[in-house]
């Protein structure tokens, strides 16, 4: 398989690739972003993973160059906002949540030291609560304010763990500020939620709970945050819960909120394209019950109305001679960031192909191109 391939890591090193996270420029430059996990990547004062690399291409994504590294910056979003790029994620893993801004395309970026330069809401120490968490998702603009999804792992267990929040600001604020950022209260994950109809097939969920949760704008014009739900054994499932009161409060309905989604069970990305009137994501659609950590197939999935979904196309899927069992053990196409790019779709994966150590322990970052996506989605 050939891949134009932003960041190679020999698995060797014990370090691996998360957490990819792109945008273009109006000059037509692509930043791209992801961080370093696993036991022998960089870590801090608290032995925690927390470093973040960016690159930039100036040839449409074709070659990329290291631009820099930026210490206690992990699972971090790249986005435009009033002619600024700004990074906003976690300090570190279950750590601290974080806003930086850069003004020179990505070059050199500001650091959250205290509340009035990007430190909005302080983590405990290590493992102690809260313990924020999130992936790169989505920042959506609605009605003069920002939008962003995250979670606080306490306890710090993962799957059962996570209660969902969001945080949101004025468009016109200080984003570096504290005081400019509301938080909603936090739901954690109550098993009693779980469907009847679920338990009918004769499982038991191991760590049932949500976790990186990606806003997006309704058909009826609410507000949603779409999660990732952790269903094992059942797959391509996952919760929404409604945003509410300008981003103050957060609610969700046992009997409404659970749906059907290809790749529920990973990270996925939902954005809305107007032109088609059709929501898209890039996910990790399950093709076998039998493995429901499935990674090896990234699709292209639509709908009209964020609860029924189709399956429109396979994007990338393992080409090596490995059965599928062995595949679905080492082959990663996940937690991909994507956007529109006029006619087409750019997106950069987390993968694990050729030499890595499994599936989630990726060993590249990878740029690719969906040329007229448009074509796909109504046929």
């Amino acid at each position: 398989m050939k891949f134009n391939q932003v960041k190679f890591q020999d698995s060797r090193t014990r370090t691996y690739l998360g957490s990819p996270s792109l945008i273009r420029f109006d000059d037509g430059t692509i930043l791209a972003a992801h961080d370093y996990f696993g036991k022998g990547c960089p870590k801090n004062h608290q032995q925690e993973e927390h470093l973040t690399s960016v690159y930039r291409s100036e040839d449409n994504g074709q070659s990329w160059q290291n631009t820099t590294h930026i210490a206690n910056a992990f699972w971090s979003t790249l986005f435009k906002h009033r002619g600024d790029v700004y990074l906003l994620g976690c300090s570190q893993q279950y750590g601290s949540i974080v806003i930086r801004r850069s003004t020179d395309g990505g070059f050199t970026w500001t650091y959250p030291k205290d509340a009035d330069s990007g430190l909005l809401l302080a983590g405990g120490d290590f493992r102690e609560p809260p313990n924020y968490h999130c992936a790169p998702m989505p920042v959506v603009e609605k009605s003069g304010w920002l939008y962003r999804a995250f979670e606080d792992c306490t306890p710090c267990v993962w799957g059962t763990g996570f209660q969902s929040f969001t945080i949101s600001a004025e468009v016109d604020a200080n984003l570096l500020s504290a005081q400019s950022w509301t938080i909603s209260n936090k739901i954690p994950f109550d098993p009693g939620w779980i469907p009847d109809e679920w338990s009918h097939t004769g499982t038991q969920l191991e760590k049932p709970g949500w976790l990186e949760g990606n806003i997006v704008i309704s058909p009826n014009d609410e507000i949603w945050n779409i999660l990732r739900f952790n269903s094992r054994p059942l797959v391509d499932k996952a919760a929404i819960v409604k945003v509410e009161e300008g981003g103050r409060q957060v609610s969700f309905d046992p009997a409404t909120g659970f749906i059907d989604l290809p790749g529920g069970m990973s990270k996925f990305t939902i954005r809305y394209d107007p032109s088609t009137q059709h929501y898209l994501t890039l996910s990790n659609n399950n093709t076998d019950p039998n493995f429901p950590a499935q990674r090896n197939e990234l699709s292209l999935c639509v709908s009209t109305d964020l609860i029924n979904w189709q399956h429109k196309l396979i994007l990338i899927e393992d080409d090596s001679d490995l059965d599928f069992a062995e595949s679905v053990r080492l082959t990663g196409f996940q937690y991909v960031d994507w956007q529109f790019d006029e006619r087409d779709l750019i997106y950069l994966v987390r993968t694990a192909y050729d030499g890595a150590h499994n599936y989630h322990d990726a060993n590249r970052i990878t740029f690719h191109r969906l040329s007229d996506f448009r074509q796909y989605i109504l046929n």
